[in-house]
């Protein structure tokens, strides 16, 4: 065997059971890979002649300070069509992430899965870093590069489920229907076609913490966004009303799954304390973020699921004119003050076909025809508008960290589709069309340039750190809302029409105010209605308690928002 297991060799073990003999891919194989004429997944050795040289790496993510995640897909970072590499995502994409002023890459669809259309959601193999996207090294490379650029990588990581296929998976890996699953019908999960996980099993406790410490220790990930805990939590997978307190501790919870993933926080915690997890749970399961001692599960982050279903029920349902003030700001601020949430206005989800980004939604067909500079159209003018508005809203006041998928920060267009056989297996729309924000006659380089702006802004002044946002203003007449970050103050006009000079707004302290980002800037895609150089000095107001505040004058522009900041 010393002659034919060598590097390269593929291999299956055969194994007996209550369903005969088959040939299997091991559970913990650390490489597999498909057979180009066969289509048949198998196991390889990979045993390079030299170890990966990490030179040095001893990366901290939580020295960044306020995560600014960047989420991205390998496969369907490049421009060409076709599946991308760890390399060309290595080369070409990193310092895309870094130019943008980013700080974390959430890495989806690392682990090895069969149909590459599931978006790396239905896993076959956990130990094995996909091979369509190139070697295990390769992958190393690309996180310590990613580390000598000052971003953290976190993995996507899927312990909801697995995927159903015999050949590839783990279902029935030992021949019956209770190795890895829960047997009989708790054993599937109907809504996402794929097995679940029995979390009372020790042996599948170490199975999936193993791979938590492999994957830390082995590819020198800074952390996790554990995908689908919500369906870990209940029998019903989620799949119901939260409406009541009692229903976070019924008998469809799932406890073992809430043993398992404080287990998860502990390791991961205890083994590398600088590593970050973040939970995807729309229930809202109390002690989510809690601290293990403290009774919790031991999340350091839970994704801010409310915001962007709030944005498109805002954008699909409710007319310019009708937006509630006090509506948006609850559902913005909506969360508890020691619990780290990740605010974002759309992710990959908002992407997928059969629902729209919020540049897609907001311009639909005029993309196609109006995102010429020197086109004049009103449904892109208020989009254009909007889109920045929106994701100003979003990280200024959504949680203490914030997320984007990747090309939304310029408006990509369209929607995500992998090669299906409905669409003849084109990946027309499984890549991101770069070249639209390189385009100096096109609009998208401003919604870019804008974003990345609004990057330097929240890392500058440490508006993420700050926590809450004070509220200063609620004004639905005019459709306006005023709210503060230490010495900035947020001005929101979400009327499409009203503009109004000497426009009184409070501020928190006396001094001189000068706009320091708007979303109207001309650079950005706006009218340069506002002047930029001027100050705005803070006069005294007697309060009926007797109490003084300070107020300022504005030109408030409509459909802009705009940020000030105090001198002394």
């Amino acid at each position: 065997y010393k002659s034919k297991l060598t590097h390269g060799s593929t291999y299956k073990m055969a194994v007996y059971g209550d369903n005969g003999w088959h040939d299997r891919i091991p559970a913990y194989a650390t490489r597999v890979v498909q057979n180009d004429e066969t289509k048949d997944y198998s196991a390889q050795f990979w045993v390079p002649a030299e170890h990966f040289d990490w030179q040095g790496d001893q990366f901290d993510a939580k020295s960044l300070g306020s995560l600014l995640i960047y989420e991205a897909h390998v496969g369907m970072a490049q421009e060409k069509a076709g599946v991308g590499t760890y390399r060309e995502f290595t080369r070409k994409i990193l310092p895309k992430i870094r130019r943008a002023g980013y700080n974390a890459v959430q890495l989806m669809a690392v682990a090895e899965h069969p149909y590459y259309g599931s978006f790396g959601y239905h896993v076959s193999n956990f130990y094995a870093p996909s091979s369509r996207f190139g070697t295990p090294e390769e992958l190393k490379e690309l996180i310590r590069v990613a580390h000598t650029m000052g971003l953290a990588v976190i993995m996507d990581v899927v312990h909801a489920h697995y995927v159903k296929n015999f050949n590839e998976g783990l279902r029935e890996l030992d021949g019956s229907d209770h190795h890895y699953s829960p047997a009989g019908e708790a054993g599937y999960q109907k809504y996402w076609d794929s097995m679940t996980f029995d979390y009372a099993k020790p042996e599948v406790q170490h199975f999936l913490l193993s791979n938590l410490k492999y994957w830390l220790d082995e590819f020198h990930f800074d952390g996790f966004r554990f995908d689908g805990v919500t369906s870990m939590l209940y029998d019903h997978h989620g799949y119901t009303e939260f409406d009541s307190r009692e229903k976070f501790f019924d008998n469809t919870v799932n406890r073992p799954a809430i043993t398992y993933l404080t287990l998860a926080n502990r390791l991961i915690h205890d083994f590398r304390p600088s590593a970050i997890t973040i939970a995807e749970d729309v229930s809202g399961m109390p002690g989510m973020c809690q601290k293990i001692d403290d009774g919790g599960i031991g999340f350091d982050y839970r994704l801010g699921m409310a915001i962007p279903d709030f944005w498109i029920k805002m954008l699909k349902e409710v007319p310019d004119e009708e937006w509630n003030m006090w509506q948006i700001w609850e559902i913005m601020t909506n969360r508890l003050p020691d619990v780290g949430t990740v605010a974002y206005a759309e992710s990959h989800d908002q992407a997928l076909v059969g629902d729209k980004t919020i540049a897609f939604r907001l311009m639909d067909k005029e993309m196609y025809t109006d995102m010429n500079r020197g086109s004049k159209n009103l449904i892109v003018d208020r989009g254009m508008a909007l889109h920045k508005m929106i994701r100003l809203m979003t990280i200024s006041t959504g949680g203490q960290a914030y997320l984007n998928f990747m090309g939304n920060e310029f408006g990509h267009p369209e929607w995500i589709d992998f090669p299906r056989e409905g669409n003849n297996w084109s990946y027309d729309y499984a890549r991101r069309q770069w070249s639209l924000a390189r385009n100096p006659f096109l609009r998208y380089s401003q919604l870019g340039d804008f974003d990345r702006a609004m990057i330097k802004l929240m890392k500058r002044y440490k508006v993420l750190e700050d926590g809450y946002a004070y509220n200063l203003l609620m004004d639905q007449d005019n459709q306006t809302m005023v709210f503060a970050h230490r010495d900035l103050i947020f001005v929101f006009n979400w009327s499409g029409t009203a503009s109004i000079p000497d426009y009184v707004i409070p501020v928190r302290e006396p001094g001189r105010y000068r706009i320091v980002l708007s979303t109207d800037e001309e650079r950005f895609g706006g009218f340069g209605r506002e002047d930029l150089a001027s100050y705005h000095f803070s006069s005294p107001e007697k309060c009926d308690d007797g109490s003084v505040r300070h107020t300022i004058s504005i030109y408030n522009t409509s459909r802009t928002a705009r940020v000030f900041k105090r001198y002394k």
